[in-house]
């Protein structure tokens, strides 16, 4: 008997649909699939958070100095000019900065060996490469998920029954975070 579904798939290939699956249900919150995917993404998902519940809390914040460029009012750099070179003029400036633990370190690496990178692009400004930010999905488990998961002992996530699909009769549901 196995431990997991294989859901019809080789190994390479499952293990992509499953991370993809995880990744679009941690990004956007609910996701449409087959009820036998929705099962084996549901006991990722859940670990992930689980992981980032436990490792919420562990990290130390930290104050260095940091060089950023001086701008103009059009926010643009501004650049003197010595010996004959244009150079960028840098203020130091204060920063403080969220350093994790190991624990939390490894925690945030576990889940970067299953979650792909998104690249988000608004609607508003589709088509420009400039307008694409990248998620950091791992930040998101640890200061939206985490926090918002605190209280509870899981059952992170929900799976709803919507019917048949019309090609194969297979069951579809809706999993997504409660």
């Amino acid at each position: 008997m196995a431990m997991y579904r294989k859901l019809g798939k080789k190994a390479d290939q499952r293990k992509a649909l499953l991370r993809n699956q995880v990744t679009m249900l941690l990004n956007y919150g609910k996701i449409k699939t087959t009820d036998a995917r929705a099962k084996e993404v549901r006991q990722i998902a859940e670990k992930l958070i689980k992981m980032a519940i436990r490792e919420k809390d562990n990290f130390e914040e930290v104050t260095v100095k940091t060089k950023v460029a001086r701008k103009d009012k059009d926010g643009n750099r501004v650049k003197n000019v010595i010996d004959g070179k244009k150079v960028t003029v840098f203020d130091e400036v204060e920063k403080k900065i969220k350093k994790d633990l190991p624990s939390r370190l490894h925690v945030r690496r576990e889940m970067l060996k299953v979650l792909y990178p998104v690249t988000e692009v608004p609607t508003a400004q589709a088509g420009k490469k400039a307008a694409t930010k990248k998620v950091d999905l791992t930040d998101k488990l640890f200061n939206e998920y985490a926090v918002k998961y605190a209280g509870r002992e899981g059952g992170y996530t929900r799976i709803v029954k919507i019917g048949q699909r019309k090609g194969d009769g297979a069951l579809e549901v809706i999993l997504e975070l409660v």
